[in-house]
């Protein structure tokens, strides 16, 4: 490598420069969740802290509203398509097993120099995807922007007769435009993990290579998600007070300085028991999941669009970020703010 290659790549700063998210019409309130699974509203409400979730309209795929949340972030970047050099979509639920759902996004929205690829790491995926999109552009100078966007479709992946999946999930989409920023700016270090021999504590069974489509695997409901409750909760108990504190020593960061914390929404009632356990303030958690419900790849930075409208954020301000998903995969980092602007969900 090169002096002045070693150079660019120890003093780029990469940040979020653009933002958008999309959800579908069609709401689905918590009493009718309730109807759905057999179980009283006040259950709901207690177990999963979710008012109200959204779901796909027919002949609607994760694509689809991959491209809506995409073309919100490029009008928040003041950007076009094509000046887009990467564009990477993280999902759990792709519109179908090949090609990748992001060369589906890339034609729905005309990104025609961009590189497009999938990045697969269940409900941390768009922090892994940000990781990918900062390295890309520390190390391609030529690239000026990439998008990272998380988009689900879950309602075409849920056992209506599973109350401990069918009761979380939601669709939507959410994206960041991820550009080069003033010194000063943009993520810390963004460390990640996983655990694969935990991989069946969330997990989407049948369709792929082990278990085939078939007509067994639709009538067992192979297709949908299945998860163990317990574990996952286990699981989410453990690591994110482990999360926030190595990011804020990572970067030097005191609990006073961070503006908002962004993190994966699996519910809002396991979210805000796992944040009681750190030492930062109540009130910079931010919440999304009660109207949203469970997003996947699309729920960090869905609470990031919500942190920018609603906490008012300035570019200085540090957001802690913290995933955590299927995998069993993490990840965590701080975000000082570019001042991307974000525009009120309607």
């Amino acid at each position: 490598m090169s002096s002045a290659l070693a150079g660019h790549e120890q003093h780029t700063s990469i940040g979020i420069t653009g933002i958008g998210t999309y959800v579908p019409r069609r709401v689905r309130t918590f009493a009718e969740t309730a109807e759905m699974v057999g179980m009283p509203e006040q259950w709901v409400l207690e177990r999963t802290g979710i008012h109200s979730r959204h779901v796909a309209d027919d002949g609607q795929a994760t694509s689809d509203m991959a491209a809506q949340a995409v073309n919100s972030a490029l009008a928040s970047a003041g950007l076009t398509a094509e000046q887009v050099g990467l564009l990477l979509v993280a999902t759990t639920t792709p519109d179908e097993p090949c090609p990748s759902t992001a060369c589906r996004v890339q034609g729905l929205i005309g990104a025609t120099q961009a590189v497009a690829m999938d990045v697969s790491a269940a409900c941390s995926g768009w922090l892994f995807a940000a990781k990918v999109a900062h390295a890309w552009l520390t190390s391609n100078p030529e690239v000026e922007h990439a998008v990272v966007v998380g988009s689900e479709t879950y309602s075409r992946f849920l056992n209506p007769d599973d109350r401990a999946t069918a009761s979380l999930f939601g669709d939507g989409a959410a994206a960041t435009v991820v550009s080069r920023v003033a010194g000063g700016e943009g993520f810390g270090p963004i460390v990640l993990g996983s655990d694969g021999s935990r991989a069946d504590f969330a997990w989407i069974p049948g369709g792929g290579s082990r278990i085939p489509a078939s007509e067994t695997t639709v009538r067992e409901r192979s297709h949908t998600v299945h998860m163990d409750g317990r574990a996952a909760r286990v699981f989410v108990y453990e690591v994110f007070p482990k999360l926030v504190t190595e990011a804020l020593a990572r970067t030097g960061t005191h609990p006073e300085e961070i503006a908002a914390v962004v993190a994966h929404q699996p519910n809002p009632v396991l979210l805000r028991r796992a944040y009681a356990n750190t030492a930062l303030a109540a009130d910079k958690l931010v919440v999304t999941g009660d109207r949203v419900g469970n997003l996947g790849a699309g729920a960090l930075p869905h609470a990031l669009h919500e942190a920018a409208v609603s906490n008012k954020l300035v570019p200085g301000d540090k957001v802690l970020m913290v995933a955590f998903g299927a995998g069993l995969t993490w990840g965590s980092t701080v975000l000082t703010w570019s001042g991307a602007t974000a525009q009120a969900l309607v």
